[in-house]
């Protein structure tokens, strides 16, 4: 399988009568944008605004981040969810570099919502705050959510992925200037040298845990609660195949935005024939009973045995009850004789004594760890809040809180903010890329 991403560096953001692309200018029409996000019915309000690093700007609710795309031969940008379903991984598929469309709710939030700082000290919290954003504020007529701590967030996200592709429209056709191409022979098909390589599979648990659909993430539209571990091309990831869903401590979430640039993904592209045989990746799941648990870490690691995996690599969307998957896959995979890094967050609370994990086993003994969820951010008030900075406190997001005996209110009355870093918007990057370093005493 072959795909070819067409990459538009974008080098600045504004607003115009038409939506075009030139000379790394992407110019968006306000009012053609909106007009179109307006068609979905249960969209009652919304705005578009564009925020670059530095500006002085807070983002809160969060709730999604996509990078605007679009396939020039006509398929759908998320098959089986924004259109019809079709293949993934394969063409060409044209990307707008360096700017992601952040969806924000214009006044509820909760448990899974997070914040994002474009500048200052919360700037380094995030990795969404290098990007120059294309900011989604909006509210929906979902009023049997709204003061619930979880939410389904179904109208905004779905308005978020539809805009990437319809802003990313105006390079349908022009020539990227910049192609990536990413392709790996059948496995069975390959070359004696790849072949005497080391054979590395990449472990994915995206987050699956809630048994009323709606809120897991979505692999070609099907919720990742009804499937069971799959094999699948590593390109099928890249190119929209699966979604980030509404069910996650911020910190720990996986964006859309992310499943689309992997970075683990193509670093193991990267040494793909050089340092080892990359075989390609295996989606699993995470539940909530134990015996599901366990019957997941089998699947995954007679699957990775099957293939001629010699390692592996796992990495969970979250922490806490995921953890036992994460820990039970990891060691199914080393009494396979599959050699295996895990890559997670800690919970170890705000002091850092905590247990970081919630499950343990001595055979996961190579573990790369993401920074600690509980971690307490302090942060001055900043000039705009896009969104609204009560629900921080108000509304149950997981790391921010209306009221606490010793620390107060998350959101004080002069805009300052006290938060654990569960609230940052996908700040801890188990997918590969995270801001954060490790500090030597």
């Amino acid at each position: 399988m072959k795909l070819e991403i067409g990459n538009f560096y974008v080098k600045d953001v504004v607003f115009g009568e038409k939506t075009s692309y030139n000379d790394g200018i992407l110019t968006i029409s306000k009012r053609e944008a909106l007009d179109f996000v307006m068609q979905d019915e249960h969209i009652t309000e919304a705005e578009l605004y564009i925020v670059k690093p530095g500006d002085k700007v807070r983002l809160v609710p969060v709730k999604e981040a996509i990078e605007p795309r679009v396939r020039p031969d006509g398929r759908t940008l998320f098959p089986g969810y924004t259109g019809e379903l079709a293949q993934a991984g394969y063409g060409q598929t044209h990307a707008l570099k360096g700017t992601s469309v952040i969806v924000v709710g214009k006044h509820w939030g909760g448990f899974q919502d997070g914040l994002i700082d474009m500048s200052g000290e919360g700037a380094k919290y995030t990795y969404f705050s290098q990007l120059k954003n294309i900011v989604l504020v909006a509210d929906t007529d979902e009023e049997f959510e709204k003061r619930e701590q979880q939410k389904k967030n179904k109208a905004l996200r779905m308005a978020g992925h539809k805009l990437a592709e319809f802003i990313a429209q105006c390079v349908k056709d022009l020539n990227p200037e910049e192609v990536e191409t990413y392709e790996l022979e059948p496995v069975t098909k390959r070359s004696d040298e790849v072949q005497k390589l080391p054979s590395m599979v990449y472990v994915m648990q995206p987050q699956s845990q809630m048994e009323e659909l709606g809120y897991n993430d979505l692999l070609y539209g099907w919720d990742t609660n009804r499937m069971v571990p799959t094999f699948m091309h590593p390109n099928e990831v890249l190119d929209g195949a699966i979604i980030s869903g509404s069910f996650m401590p911020c910190s720990s979430k996986w964006a859309t935005y992310d499943f689309q640039n992997c970075p683990t993904i193509k670093k193991l592209y990267e040494e793909h024939g050089k340092s080892i045989n990359f075989l390609g990746v295996i989606m699993s799941n995470l539940n909530v009973a134990l015996e599901q648990k366990e019957r997941s870490a089998l699947f995954v690691a007679q699957m990775a045995k099957s293939l001629g995996a010699d390692g592996a690599i796992v990495a969970e969307e979250g922490y806490g009850n995921p953890d036992a998957d994460f820990i039970a896959c990891i060691a199914a995979l080393e009494d396979a004789g599959v050699k295996t890094v895990g890559i997670t967050n800690e919970c170890t609370g705000r002091d850092g004594n905590s247990q970081p994990l919630v499950s343990l086993d001595e055979k996961a003994n190579a573990i790369v760890s993401c920074g600690n969820v509980s971690e307490l951010i302090e942060l001055p008030p900043m000039e705009t809040v896009l969104g609204e900075l009560e629900s921080l406190g108000r509304d149950g997001l997981s790391g921010g809180w209306a009221g606490d005996e010793i620390l107060g209110p998350s959101v004080r009355p002069d805009g300052s903010i006290i938060m654990e870093n569960n609230a940052m918007f996908c700040g801890d990057q188990v997918i590969g890329w995270s801001p954060k370093t490790m500090r030597e005493y």
